[in-house]
């Protein structure tokens, strides 16, 4: 069987620690399919901290799921609803696990990496659209033929890779499990906490 998750990055940009990867949340960010969710779970136990999923909150804040709020308010509200969520999480060093979209919003990765550590789970498109399978819960897929979603992916990824790729450890998750993924994030944390001294 394939595996669910990726390997790491062999030689992924790493940008200079500067709370100390240890201290502050833990943001996984990444397209939706990614695994932020599934590796994050992990990544928090592995940790010993709080694990946080930012849509799961939006949707008990709202009392509806995402795809209803896109559908009835629209994304513009899904945004303010989702920066109102995410200013509140990790605040007690969780490991969050963020939307697609939430750290590619206007000045949103900057805030985010002054709270703590970005992590970005990187996956092709293929992977991604494989690993969502069903897109009735994914509004920005909603509707969509399979080819038709394999090129909204693209555009997306394309449109917040910049923002992605910003983050201090960057890993690759097309071949590895989710437990695999988690150590190697967990042993890359370790090693930037202990060269920041």
């Amino acid at each position: 069987p394939r595996p669910a998750f990726g390997a790491p990055a062999p030689t992924g940009r790493r940008a200079p620690p500067i709370l100390g990867a240890m201290r502050g949340a833990i943001w996984l960010v990444g397209m939706m399919g990614a695994g932020k969710s599934t590796v994050g779970e992990r990544l928090a136990e592995r940790l010993g901290r709080p694990f946080v999923d930012s849509d799961a909150l939006i949707c008990e804040q709202a009392g509806k799921p995402i795809a209803e709020i896109f559908e009835h308010e629209g994304e513009r509200a899904f945004r303010a609803l989702e920066a109102e969520v995410v200013e509140r999480a990790g605040d007690d060093g969780a490991v969050v696990a963020l939307g697609g979209g939430a750290a590619a919003q206007p000045g949103a990765a900057g805030r985010l990496a002054a709270r703590g550590t970005l992590v970005y789970l990187r996956a092709r498109p293929e992977t991604l659209l494989e690993r969502i399978g069903d897109p009735g819960s994914r509004p920005l897929l909603a509707g969509l033929g399979v080819a038709e979603r394999l090129a909204r992916i693209e555009a997306l990824l394309a449109e917040r890779e910049p923002a992605y790729a910003s983050a201090r450890v960057i890993v690759d998750v097309d071949e590895w499990d989710e437990a695999a993924v988690a150590e190697q994030i967990a042993a890359t944390l370790e090693s930037l906490e202990q060269a920041s001294g």
